[in-house]
């Protein structure tokens, strides 16, 4: 049984709740308890389908990650070449000491466990 109870528990919590509330508000005690139950899971169901939803949303809106093109090489024949853009500062300062992801080489706080970008479970 869950939480350990054991049948004899159970009758003993019956009977202390039959002697406190009595046996006219035990039912409206039940249906306000079965209520409530139902309420939280309802609650809790909502919220992690929003949850779900809104990592979803945020998963599809990154680009994605892939290797260059030959187009994308070098400029083509008569063409310059733009200079790169500066590096921007990582929002992590603590990063700095190390903590890189394997996969797709994103900073990230020393103390993380998973990338920020990619969601790989970072090297301890």
């Amino acid at each position: 049984m869950p939480f350990g109870l054991q049948p004899i528990h159970l009758v003993v919590i019956v009977l202390v709740a039959l002697v406190v509330f009595g046996p006219r508000r035990l039912p409206q005690l039940g249906r306000w308890l079965g209520k409530t139950f139902s309420e939280f899971r309802k609650g809790a169901r909502e919220m992690t389908d929003g949850f779900k939803e809104e990592t979803g949303r945020q998963n599809a809106a990154w680009p994605e990650t892939a290797a260059p093109k030959a187009a994308d090489k070098g400029p083509a024949q008569g063409e310059t070449q733009r200079p790169a853009k500066p590096a921007e500062p990582s929002p992590y300062p603590e990063a700095a000491a190390g903590s890189f992801c394997t996969s797709c080489g994103a900073a990230n706080p020393v103390d993380a466990r998973f990338c920020n970008k990619c969601g790989t479970r970072l090297p301890v």
